[in-house]
């Protein structure tokens, strides 16, 4: 089986190539070739034994799509995107990044499906964004999509694109709405909700960390472990089972800044705390505060999809995977 995965570079890309190379097999089928594709060079992941094959990309440029796509592969993970800090601070790149890269490759597909009948399974990253303004304390999954930012909007036209393509036929298409990735490794990056995983993750190691909101923000988190299992199980699943809504909310957990706080003390002690250092940011805050806070999931629940049950957990997995299981 041939994957294509458009942000192999980013850390869920990386993340999810590794877990390939460790475990190739994807339901009744080995992964045996790989296409990993970003405006900057992805890496090769150690260990991978089938063909691997390491591209850049802009698919809001030009042929990038068709170029991309001339292999025909099996699976195409669409998890190219800019973040939503930045595509609200750049309206102009955040739809020619999110938006007309998006309807290009789709278009791309939709060419080769004419001309061939080629019809691969889009698996489509969007986001808890979709949602907005006057909602629910807990969000059930028939509820109307109301995004109040540039990056939210840009994902539901995303969703919608998917569920239409995919009921013409054009291609097999499930989208998977993904809560804040937290503890996210590396160097911190331009999503206002970085911050959820900066004050775990530079205490850990002995760094300060900022925090822009006040502790009683609520949120709706899993770990990296968790959205590469989402990835995984997206290329199994039967879509007859999604039926004609494709795109589905991910499970994760709903916890409080202050809960977040609680865990680290109780995984790493109240010098690691007192590493975060209280920087208030009216505009994080305001952005923050339109998002969804929990969600019912019930439907990717009931297909398999799983998540963590304790917020401590999460932090243990990052430990473990990014930390050789030892801290500061």
């Amino acid at each position: 089986m041939h994957l294509l995965v458009i942000g192999g570079a980013g850390m869920i890309g990386r993340k999810f190539a590794e877990s390939l190379a460790a475990n190739p097999v994807l339901g009744q089928n080995t992964v045996t070739r790989l296409t990993l594709a970003d405006v900057v060079p992805p890496q090769e992941p150690a260990g991978f034994h089938g063909d691997v094959t390491c591209l850049t990309a802009d698919l809001s440029e030009g042929q990038a799509a068709e170029k991309l796509l001339s292999s025909r592969p099996d699976i195409v993970y669409h998890l190219a995107a800019i973040v939503s800090g930045e595509a609200e601070a750049d309206f102009e790149k955040g739809y020619r990044i999110n938006l007309d890269g998006t309807r290009n490759l789709f278009e791309a597909i939709r060419a080769a499906n004419t001309e061939e009948g080629w019809c691969p399974r889009v698996v489509y990253a969007s986001s808890n964004a979709v949602y907005g303004g006057d909602f629910p304390d807990v969000i059930p999954d028939d509820y109307i999509l109301t995004p109040q930012t540039s990056y939210g909007t840009q994902k539901a036209i995303g969703e919608l694109l998917l569920a239409d393509y995919s009921r013409r036929g054009i291609f097999q298409g499930i989208g998977l709405r993904l809560p804040t990735i937290c503890v996210r490794p590396g160097k911190p990056n331009r999503a206002a909700s970085g911050f959820f995983s900066g004050i775990i993750r530079e205490p850990l190691v002995g760094l300060d960390a900022l925090l822009p909101v006040a502790d009683t923000v609520r949120h709706w988190m899993t770990s990296p472990r968790s959205a590469i299992q989402f990835l995984r199980h997206a290329a199994t699943l039967d879509l007859a089972l999604v039926g004609d809504r494709p795109n589905l909310t991910m499970p994760a957990l709903s916890v409080t800044v202050g809960e977040q706080i609680e865990a680290l003390r109780k995984v790493a002690g109240d010098w690691a705390v007192a590493h975060i250092r209280r920087d208030p940011d009216p505009t994080i805050a305001r952005i923050v505060d339109g998002w969804a806070r929990a969600f019912e999931a019930r439907r990717a629940l009931s297909l398999g999809f799983t998540t963590e049950t304790r917020f401590e957990d999460i932090i243990r997995a990052h430990i473990e995977d990014e930390l050789d299981g030892r801290i500061a």
